[in-house]
């Protein structure tokens, strides 16, 4: 109860905020899952996080619609004719996505919004006007910047469009990324370098490699998660290796037996998630978004998530020398490497009856960390502080992105100089890409807008957060936790020089 009343008498979040957290504490006060005592125990410990998806899971964390679908057929639920005009592609998409669920309560995916515009431009003066106010819409009314939405890999007027307004508004939702193909046209991907270096957006997603993994109909949602669009996850779960290291006395431990074990413990877990939400709450049966066809449970899967590999190969290593750590040393790397490979191999023993795209499968995901992780660095990613010379940052990372087809991705801040030389990053994402890196983010040293760990927020909205001031996005309290517990603002700013 206390919780509760702390909620109602905050002075600092908003009405719609406070409306959101007293959902969570509701469905937090339940206790309907069947979880495993030693599962329990992992949890207490934090070596099993799920995230804060709550007590009783009554929506898929991650839902990818079929907006295509529904451009061409409308929506009876919503009475929405398919549109005729720019004016109405957008009024209808903004109207869709405030019905469209997630773990935050906002849409997570906005769709490959290039090629849901691009049939209706006539005018581009027209056109640009109301892409304009559509991105200034969803970033005044999604309060949260784990929105995404996709570009490309095709030139489109709809993307021209789009990156310009981004250069101009330089807004934190939604967060963009560009499928890049080696057929993507380079003034097009230098248009959407030197959006990044202003707005931190589009990242890069390697649309070879995803596209290979699920077919051309895919989607990038939240920070940088690839799922199939009609489908989603069912549920993000992460593992720490780091504290998970812990519990082992070497190396080959940890691998023979306590990380098999955490595997089955989490899967164990995952599993009771996903079977209250599809057995027990009727989404899937209710929905409309089901109903009409936009979503299917056939295309849902899971996410296996990690995190902390870093100071887990450090911890075996037992080494202050930072030629000796992850990130530097052959044998650091080599670790690292297997301790992936056994995760991977350990993840694809179990099935799971409601995943259906890969075979009942989990698909592995790097993840980037939250607020209150300190001395743990997402995913797979080298600590910051620690970071090597750009080249071998890049090789080193590329090597880790093939295990994780939902998602993974290495983020590089650039100084000003690089603005001037936008050709310089677009080498750089031709080299890595055909060396298997699946994704990559990037910003100007001098940027408002940063990217978080896979997010985005303002820097100077998380210092009026800092002062006591009431913000508009829920993320930018996330941001600030990064900032204070992960150092995002000291990772090592890269030149041209």
């Amino acid at each position: 109860m206390n919780s509760i009343l702390n909620v109602i008498k905050n002075r600092i979040l908003t009405y719609e905020q406070k409306v959101l957290s007293l959902a969570r504490e509701a469905e937090n006060l339940l206790n309907v899952l069947n979880i495993d005592e030693e599962v329990q125990e992992y949890r207490d410990e934090g070596i099993i996080c799920d995230l804060f998806e709550g007590n009783a899971p009554y929506r898929p964390r991650y839902i990818v619609p079929d907006y295509e679908k529904f451009m061409k057929r409308g929506s009876e639920l919503l009475g929405l004719k398919p549109p005729q005009d720019i004016w109405e592609a957008t009024n209808n998409l903004l109207i869709l996505y405030k019905h469209v669920p997630s773990i935050t309560s906002f849409p997570v995916y906005i769709g490959n919004i290039d090629k849901l515009l691009e049939p209706f431009i006539k005018d581009e003066d027209e056109a640009y006007r109301a892409i304009k106010l559509f991105l200034i819409h969803i970033d005044r009314t999604i309060t949260d910047s784990f929105c995404h939405g996709n570009i490309g890999p095709e030139d489109t007027r709809a993307g021209r469009l789009i990156l310009k307004a981004e250069r101009e508004l330089q807004n934190a939702v939604p967060n963009l990324s560009l499928k890049y193909s080696e057929y993507t046209p380079d003034d097009f991907a230098i248009d959407a370098i030197n959006t990044a270096l202003i707005a931190a957006k589009p990242s890069f997603a390697n649309h070879g490699m995803f596209s290979k993994e699920f077919g051309e109909e895919y989607g990038i949602a939240s920070c940088y998660n690839g799922l199939k669009i009609g489908g989603g996850s069912y549920t993000l779960v992460r593992l720490n290796l780091a504290k998970l290291a812990q519990r082992s006395e070497n190396e080959g431990e940890f691998i023979d037996r306590v990380l098999p074990k955490a595997v089955k413990l989490m899967a164990s877990y995952m599993d009771e998630r996903i079977r209250f939400l599809v057995e027990e709450t009727g989404f899937f049966e209710t929905n409309f978004l089901v109903k009409e066809g936009l979503i299917y449970k056939e295309k849902f899967t899971a996410m296996f998530g990690m995190f902390g590999l870093a100071e887990c190969v450090n911890c075996f290593v037992g080494s202050d020398k930072q030629e000796e750590r992850f990130g530097h040393s052959e044998r650091a790397n080599d670790l690292g490497l297997k301790i992936i490979e056994k995760l991977e191999e350990e993840v694809n023993k179990h099935n799971n009856p409601h995943c259906k795209p890969f075979n009942g499968k989990f698909l592995l995901h790097a993840q980037v960390g939250i607020d209150t992780d300190k001395g743990t660095s997402p995913g797979c990613r080298i600590p910051i502080g620690e970071e090597p010379e750009l080249h071998e940052h890049l090789i080193q990372s590329a090597k880790f992105h093939r295990f994780f087809p939902s998602g993974i991705g290495d983020i590089f801040k650039f100084d000003q100089t690089t603005k001037n030389n936008p050709e310089f990053i677009l080498d750089i994402i031709k080299g890595v890409f055909s060396q298997k890196m699946r994704y990559l983010s990037l910003h100007g040293s001098d940027s408002d807008v940063i990217r978080i760990t896979g997010y985005l927020v303002k820097r100077s909205e998380i210092e009026k957060l800092r002062k006591g001031e009431q913000v508009l996005q829920d993320t930018v309290a996330l941001g600030l936790g990064a900032v204070d517990n992960q150092k995002v603002l000291e990772r090592k700013v890269r030149s041209n020089e």
